[in-house]
């Protein structure tokens, strides 16, 4: 059996490189929802987060908080479950939302939505990402700002 290579982006085994890495830099965002987006953009902004802006969701509106490295997307979603536990979704930041879902392909991840999804309506340009399920039924978001 072939021991790993670390080479500091991926991890080789037998030539084959794990490439998933590669596409992701990080954690973009926690998503939130709520039933009042004007009093959770209020009670953030007394923390010190500031509002990156509001944009429509279909009928519904959404804004991302941001406080140094962290950034909540809270939208408005009726019901809202208003329990601990209520955080919707956490999203990795993707460099090449297509490469990445590749990779997951064939990973075997267990994909929500089975293609990439886009919000052409959220920051400047849109958002393209793909939503899979982790092992205790966690929803992980790949997202690529465009």
């Amino acid at each position: 059996m072939a021991l790993p290579l670390y080479t500091g982006k991926a991890i080789l085994f037998r030539g084959v490189t794990m490439s998933i890495r590669d596409t992701v830099t990080g954690v973009q965002h926690v998503g939130i929802p709520t039933t009042d987006l004007e009093g959770t953009i209020a009670y953030y902004e007394r923390l010190g987060f500031e509002c990156l802006g509001i944009y429509p969701n279909g009928e519904d509106r959404c804004t991302f908080l941001r406080l140094n490295n962290l950034t909540l997307e809270v939208w408005t979603m009726n019901p809202t479950p208003m329990e601990n536990g209520a955080i919707n979704h956490f999203a990795l930041d993707s460099t090449d939302i297509e490469a990445s879902f590749a990779e997951a392909q064939k990973l075997g991840l267990n994909f929500v939505e089975g293609s990439i999804q886009h919000i052409d309506t959220f920051w400047s340009n849109g958002i393209r990402y793909f939503n899979v399920l982790g092992p205790n039924h966690e929803v992980i978001e790949f997202c690529q700002i465009m």
